[in-house]
């Protein structure tokens, strides 16, 4: 393998964020292992591995159907150095083919599957039902906004990332009220996150033609969106924190002390430069609301997670 064709792949996985997704999966396995008191360290070491190679295999997903029209990106150097630590979008350029990416997509996927099934039943039917529909709320989401008068692409695409951590609590737990605690908790604030996403590629949304949150109602929208569901998540949170210990809280204290600093920021300048700026902020408080309730829950289980 050539070192271009390394560069593109790590460019097509997003590698320098590897470390964030399995965070974000283990701290719904963490907190089931709390609520029932199931840790192991090899269940551990399979959410890791379910986690990151699950949700590259998204990225791919998510490239491969997006990749005519991110042909027609006009401001490559922002977002996409930003998410992309070689700046490229590797199958627009190239640098890698359709094939290649389909091929990778089908070995992640595989990869993940199979670890899945090593999981105990029901619990590996629970997190492959999650896989699978994840994948095919991703393929929607690309295909729908590009067509669209109502963020209907956003408000169900969405659900594919909150339901990730919830994969990882059912890894061992079960469908109940702390799984849904966190998909309540976790879905206002993948929203809020895409309206910043969003209002940061505003041009290349409007040179593809694709109907996001800031196409669809301008900068000011954006601003209202993010806003809107900022505070829908800050509610959702305190009925969470309801379950959680005292690392947990302050941890989502914290991130929502962040959030409320990027909205003022956007507020106060609703432009495309602004939601550059302020969107790793959010990616720091998702950072810290997963290593919170990570950390809360050892705490809670004490001697067993030894």
């Amino acid at each position: 393998m050539s070192a271009m064709t390394l560069r593109a792949i790590i460019d097509l996985l997003r590698l320098h964020f590897f470390f964030a997704w399995p965070v974000l999966f283990c701290s719904g396995y963490l907190l089931a292992a709390s609520v029932y008191g199931d840790f192991s360290w090899t269940d551990l070491f399979r959410a890791v591995l379910i986690g990151f190679f699950g949700f590259e295999a998204g990225f791919v997903l998510n490239d491969y159907v997006d990749r005519e029209y991110d042909r027609k990106d006009i401001e490559s150097d922002r977002l996409t150095r930003y998410w992309r630590v070689f700046g490229t979008r590797p199958l627009p350029a190239g640098l890698v083919t359709r094939y290649q990416a389909l091929m990778l997509f089908m070995f992640l996927v595989a990869l993940t599957a199979l670890l899945i099934f090593t999981l105990p039943f029901p619990h590996s039917l629970f997190v492959f039902i999650i896989m699978a529909c994840s994948y095919a709320i991703e393929v929607f989401y690309q295909v729908k906004k590009r067509n669209q008068h109502f963020p209907i692409a956003q408000l169900v695409g969405r659900t594919d990332f909150a339901l990730f951590p919830v994969a990882g609590y059912l890894c061992i737990g079960y469908p109940d009220i702390p799984a849904l605690l966190y998909f309540l908790f976790f879905y206002p604030f993948a929203l809020a996150h895409l309206g910043v996403n969003d209002l940061a590629d505003y041009a290349n949304d409007q040179a593809r033609g694709m109907y996001s949150i800031t196409v669809l109602y301008g900068e000011p929208g954006s601003a209202s969106w993010i806003a809107g569901f900022s505070a829908v998540h800050a509610c959702t949170s305190l009925i969470f924190m309801s379950m959680l210990g005292g690392i947990a809280k302050t941890g989502l204290m914290a991130g929502l002390g962040l959030l409320l600093a990027a909205n003022v920021a956007i507020l106060r300048d609703r432009s495309p430069d602004t939601g550059l700026r302020v969107l790793p902020l959010f990616h720091i408080t998702m950072l810290i609301y997963a290593i919170s309730i990570l950390l809360d829950a050892v705490v809670q289980q004490g001697p067993g997670f030894v």
